[in-house]
């Protein structure tokens, strides 16, 4: 596996990782808000926001570490109008400093409720502009026949809505451990009628508290949503891999030399990982979401989906760069 281009496998996968949280987040307040009011659903999905931005900036930091001279960077901003290079490390720094901006907005409440949501949808026009550079500057390298194909986007934005569902599954499930953990300690010590003997007791107390019928409907909504679109994604994702592998094993010396790239043990890995995550666990979050079942147990199946994708994903990218065969010199 080629871990010679970590720096971009790790920019690719959580740029992209994050622009799909951030337009699928975008699509669940605007369809939650009609059901359920701006107020109510801000209070479950304002804190999935919040940690997009560190995962963008991760990915950007770590893309400047593949051109050796990060000095560079700002070399490359000056041929926007003819490289696909340069329109994607500014729309990378945009999107990053729009989503930067309206997670502020949204946090502190400041401007009207329609100034904010455009600017979430100028944020996601951004994001998505940004995989589609992203996309063609491997995509018109004409010389290298695995990335020369319709397979090249196609991917790149089933990764971003792959990964961008079970982000949103995982971060919406954390934070609702993260309230049922304060409250346990706030239970613990509190002196009421009802009072906790026992941190398990206090436990089950704080859980009722934080998802109440209330919670738990958003929750069941959110979550039968997020496995629904993990299991599409992941239906699209096989699609194409077997679409690409079967267009390059009927091409010339190179390309069959990239379809050789797709097989073996680690490809193997990358498939079941994912089908283990988005398949699976993505179906059994959708069926335990409608059920009484504990939030714990809801929490484990979303964390452990997305970190088995999350990884999936991460081999790929390395098989992708690793399948550039070039033809000629």
């Amino acid at each position: 596996m080629n871990i010679h281009e970590l720096p971009m496998i790790i920019f690719t996968v959580f740029a992209q990782m994050s622009v799909g949280t951030f337009v699928l987040l975008g699509v669940i307040q605007l369809v939650a808000r009609v059901r359920y009011g701006s107020q109510a659903i801000d209070k479950i999905t304002d804190p999935i926001l919040y940690a997009i931005g560190p995962a963008m900036v991760f990915g950007l930091i770590a893309s400047m570490f593949h051109m050796n001279d990060i000095t560079n960077t700002f070399n490359v901003l000056r041929h926007w109008d003819s490289s696909w290079l340069s329109r994607e490390i500014i729309l990378g720094a945009a999107f990053a400093g729009l989503g930067f901006l309206f997670a502020l907005l949204q946090w502190k409440k400041w401007g009207s409720a329609t100034l904010r949501q455009v600017l979430a949808g100028i944020t996601a026009i951004v994001g998505l502009a940004l995989v589609y550079a992203m996309s063609m500057i491997y995509y018109t390298l004409v010389t290298v026949p695995a990335w020369n194909t319709f397979a090249t986007p196609a991917q790149f934005f089933t990764t971003t809505f792959l990964l961008g569902a079970l982000a949103v599954g995982m971060a919406l499930m954390s934070t609702i451990m993260w309230r049922i953990r304060t409250a346990t300690k706030e239970l613990t010590g509190a002196q009421t009628g009802k009072k906790a003997t026992t941190p398990e007791q206090a436990a089950v107390l704080a859980e009722k508290q934080v998802v109440d019928a209330d919670t738990r409907t958003k929750l069941t909504a959110i979550l039968k949503g997020v496995a629904i679109a993990s299991i599409t994604m992941l239906g699209l994702q096989f699609i194409i891999i077997t679409l690409h592998i079967s267009s390059l094993s009927q091409g010339g010396q190179e390309a069959l030399q990239s379809a050789a790239v797709f097989s073996g043990a680690w490809f193997l890995a990358r498939l079941l990982l994912v089908f283990i995550g988005a398949g699976l666990l993505a179906l059994f979050v959708y069926r335990y979401a409608a059920t009484k079942a504990p939030a714990k147990s809801l929490a484990i199946l979303a964390t452990a989906a997305f970190a088995l994708v999350l990884v999936g994903e991460m081999i790929g990218r390395a098989q992708f760069y690793e399948s550039m065969f070039r033809i000629g010199m």
